[in-house]
């Protein structure tokens, strides 16, 4: 589907110099002289390049769709994850790095959504939220009040994250995986 240069969005995946792309920011800009443009910064989701480039209201882009499926995973195997079609039961391998930063939230047996354009996996997306156990929380500094300060905290995986004051080691609390955030204790 062709959209206008200036009807792009954050979010939307794009064909752009035959490549994938992701958009993650725009900037509509009206210079005094000559025509609006709309400033956009995307990421390659073939190699992960990240570029800007800059499309006039004339300029028209392919909007991909891309098809989503379930897959569980399955066990790392070096540096690849093996994850396994929840309908087929067909397994397929993908590089560890595909993940990014939400990587050490994967457990076995999750069940993640993979983004697939013409047949092939270009990313996988883990669950918003997870369960995690702090292994390690340090101590409550004398006066710290708890409606504005945070300490920081270290998750089984290793992940370090900022949790409230009343958090201790070996509490099971709900962690925001893109933003590796506290959401709340574990119910």
């Amino acid at each position: 589907m062709k959209i206008s240069g200036v009807d792009i969005r954050p979010g939307n995946i794009i064909e752009y110099e035959g490549g994938i792309w992701k958009v993650a920011k725009i900037q509509h800009t009206q210079p005094g002289k000559g025509g609006a443009y709309m400033q956009v910064e995307m990421k390659n989701l073939q190699d992960g390049r990240k570029t800007n480039v800059r499309f006039r209201s004339a300029d028209t882009v392919e909007k991909v769709r891309l098809d989503t499926k379930e897959f569980q995973f399955l066990y790392e195997d070096g540096e690849f994850l093996v994850f396994m079609d929840q309908d087929t039961f067909e397994q397929i391998n993908l590089p560890g790095d595909l993940l990014g930063d939400a990587r050490p939230f994967l457990e076995d047996g999750m069940t993640v959504t993979l983004e697939l354009w013409e047949e092939k996996p270009i990313s996988v997306a883990l669950p918003e939220q997870v369960e995690a156990t702090i292994v390690e929380a340090d101590a409550v500094v004398k006066g710290q009040t708890a409606s504005s300060s945070y300490k920081p905290a270290i998750l089984e995986n290793g992940v370090r994250i900022m949790v409230p004051p009343h958090i201790e080691s070996g509490t099971r609390i709900v962690v925001d995986v893109y933003e590796q955030a506290y959401i709340s204790k574990a119910g």
